[in-house]
């Protein structure tokens, strides 16, 4: 790991009436940035099955965060068809805000 590198996490609820709902209430994001380059290293994500998170990291490793959000909206909108997409997006989102907020 790059020692320019920052973690930064950011929590939603999950809508309720949703299968995912039984399972969990929040969704959790970890993400491990590049300070330089303003790229996602890593990310992790509080599912109950492994190939949620695998997927869902293979989305974000290398996207930037320097323009905000656009192209990972665009990638998660269109490769993430599950229940919880929106509060997985609103977790994203607020990861990505705290390392701006610190940033600042």
């Amino acid at each position: 790991m790059n020692k320019n590198t920052v973690l930064t996490a950011g929590f939603a609820q999950i809508p309720k009436g949703t299968t995912l709902y039984e399972v969990s209430t929040m969704v959790g994001c970890v993400l491990i940035i590049d300070v330089d380059a303003e790229v996602i290293c890593d990310a992790s994500f509080t599912f109950v099955m492994d190939k949620t998170s695998e997927f869902l990291v293979s989305l974000l490793v290398g996207k930037t965060v320097a323009d905000g959000m656009q192209e990972i909206t665009k990638a998660i909108q269109e490769r993430f068809l599950a229940p919880g997409q929106g509060a997985v997006l609103q977790a994203i989102r607020a990861a990505i805000e705290r390392y701006h907020e610190k940033k600042a």
